[in-house]
């Protein structure tokens, strides 16, 4: 059976400036990509608690820094406890196999061709001038972009980097996170209370 996962992003309101807890830095929005539904999502703060079902009903959880960051500062909304959600980072990935961390845009840039529309500084400040329209905008393109780049890795088994050396391969195996896994102890995801 084939898995849905959701590719996840979310901008806040605070920076860790202000707050050293993810818990406090407040969503602004949040977007998703539902595998499951071919479908994508933008919710405000108000609206965060429809977000809930999709990440309790994915398989996974991906996106670039979810882990440490997107999720972590959804448990200061979600009732139950995030690290029960199966998550899948691109980020961690790409720093256990080349041992640093590079932006999400590096790594779009290099294997797309693309480039993303902003920064998350930019998405702070979009909030603070009550720009809905354009943060909703940066956050799902932010969603779309890795969507994009994860679809290209499991196709490919690889995405790309530019170095001073030029443009360096970093070979991926993704594809184990749309399908089911082969003893069959793929396990639907319920509230953890």
């Amino acid at each position: 059976m084939k898995k849905f996962p959701l590719i996840l992003d979310l901008e806040t309101k605070h920076t860790f400036r202000e707050f050293n807890d993810p818990k406090k830095l407040g969503i602004s929005v949040a977007a998703i990509y539902d595998y499951g539904n071919d479908q994508e999502r933008v919710f405000t703060e108000k609206e965060i608690g429809q977000l809930f079902p999709y990440l309790e009903n994915s398989s996974y959880i991906i996106g670039y820094n979810v882990i440490s960051f997107d999720i972590a500062v959804l448990q200061g909304y979600y009732p139950g406890k995030v690290e029960h959600f199966s998550a899948f980072d691109i980020l961690e990935d790409v720093r256990e196999k080349i041992g640093r961390r590079l932006a999400l845009n590096d790594l779009i840039y290099a294997t797309l061709g693309k480039k993303k529309t902003g920064h998350g500084l930019m998405a702070i400040d979009y909030y603070k001038e009550g720009k809905w329209e354009e943060l909703k905008r940066y956050c799902l393109d932010d969603v779309l972009l890795t969507k994009n780049l994860f679809d290209y890795g499991v196709k490919n088994r690889e995405i790309n980097y530019l170095n001073e050396k030029g443009k360096m391969t970093i070979k991926v195996d993704w594809s184990k996170y749309l399908e089911e896994e082969p003893d069959g102890t793929d396990m639907p995801l319920t509230l953890p209370f």
